[in-house]
Order: structure tokens, then C-alpha cells, then sequence
């Protein structure tokens, strides 16, 4: 590789995407190591807008009252996504992926963004308790720019998705039943299931608010 061209990455990966986060927070991918791949967007001009629509909504209001977010993992090009879906490395297709950990290919609605991320300051808790739905519920209802979150069982971490269609029906899923009700989704078509649907807003993440107050 030419110093050109490491220089055109490294001025890439500078690009701020909002008050805290820079693109290089996001290129970072373990499969794209392993496989020496480079993990760089075609369109780098839309994979700057989706970051910045994802962390300038989603992540920073998040990180703003629960401290410093991990990102686990984040953008990944055509090439890497593909790869990892063919080693069975719990990535989606590429067309399942576009504007979501592709960020630079739109889906049919429009362009977005997907951070993989854990909130250490949640981690103890949710060792404790198994508590991922307090959480859930907790982003739902106070970072109405979320589209779509699925849970994972190792930190709880979770997948959050910033879409450019304000119209896009949000969803909130899991890899894991809920306890609370055996199903894997707590919000399908925008709706929540009938477990939480009986509760108001402040009871469904009433759990874990001692985390924020301290």
C-alpha cells in the first residue's frame, strides 16, 4: 500500500462524527484482522452521514447519562460482512446489513447505522440480575431516535441502529428468551408485547434508574 493511500485512510478515520466519536472509533473489526481485509466503506461520503445521524442521536444522548460506551463492533464493508457471514460469525447478509453495520449502502428506505455496543457502566448490574430489559425499555423511551436494538447475553451488549426514515417501524429483540414472557422481541411493529403493554413507561426500566441516580 502506498503512503498515499495510508494517508487517505488516516484522514478518513479522523473524521468527527459527533462531540465524542470519530470514525476510527467505529472501522475496527476483528474478522477484517484475522483475515487481513481491509475494512473501509466504497461510499465513504454516506458511511460519514449514517455515522454521524447514529452518534450525534443515539450514542451521545445515550453516553451523556450513562458514562463512557464500548463499541464492540460497528462498521463493516460489503467484503468483511460478507466474511464473516460465511464463517458463521453471527453477521446478517449484506442485504440484510445495508444502512445498518454497512453503512454506506442504503436499504429500501433509506441510509443508516449500526453500533454494537456495551455501557460498562451497566455491566456489573446486569451480572448481578440478568436485567437486559430495563435497559431496553430505558433507551426506548428517553433516545426516540433509536430504530431497532437486539440484545446479546455476554455484557448485554446490544445491537442499536440509527435509521435516515423517522418512518421505519422500531423493533427491540433479543438472542435470548425474555424471562418475563419466553419470547425473543419485546417490541414488534412498534408495539410491545402484552407483558409490558400493561405497564407505564416509568415501571418497564424503573429497575435500573438507581444505576443513573446513584
Amino acid at each position: 500500500m502506498s503512503q498515499a493511500k495510508i494517508s487517505s485512510l488516516d484522514d478518513f478515520a479522523r473524521i468527527r462524527l459527533s462531540k465524542t466519536f470519530f470514525m476510527r472509533d467505529f472501522l475496527f473489526s476483528e474478522t477484517a484482522a484475522i483475515l487481513g481485509m481491509n475494512n473501509m466503506p466504497t461510499d465513504k461520503d454516506l458511511a460519514v452521514k449514517a455515522g454521524t445521524g447514529l452518534c450525534q442521536n443515539v450514542l451521545e444522548p445515550i453516553q451523556d447519562v450513562w458514562g463512557r460506551i464500548h463499541v464492540r463492533s460497528a462498521f463493516r464493508s460489503e467484503e468483511v460482512n460478507q466474511a464473516g457471514n460465511d464463517l458463521g460469525a453471527n453477521c446478517a447478509t449484506n442485504e440484510r446489513n445495508y444502512a445498518a453495520h454497512i453503512w454506506d449502502k442504503e436499504d429500501a428506505y433509506g441510509y443508516g447505522a449500526t453500533a454494537c455496543i456495551v455501557i460498562p457502566a451497566y455491566v456489573d448490574y446486569y451480572g448481578q440480575t440478568g436485567d437486559w430489559q430495563s435497559l431496553a425499555w430505558w433507551i426506548h423511551h428517553h433516545i426516540p431516535a433509536y430504530q431497532k436494538m437486539t440484545f446479546f447475553k455476554s455484557l448485554c451488549a446490544f445491537n442499536i441502529r440509527w435509521h435516515s426514515n423517522p418512518e421505519k417501524v422500531k423493533e427491540i429483540k433479543t438472542s435470548t428468551k425474555d424471562a418475563n414472557t419466553g419470547k425473543k422481541t419485546l417490541l414488534t411493529n412498534g408495539e410491545p408485547n402484552d407483558f409490558y403493554k400493561a405497564m407505564t413507561p416509568a415501571q418497564r426500566f424503573q429497575k435500573c434508574i438507581h444505576l443513573i441516580n446513584g
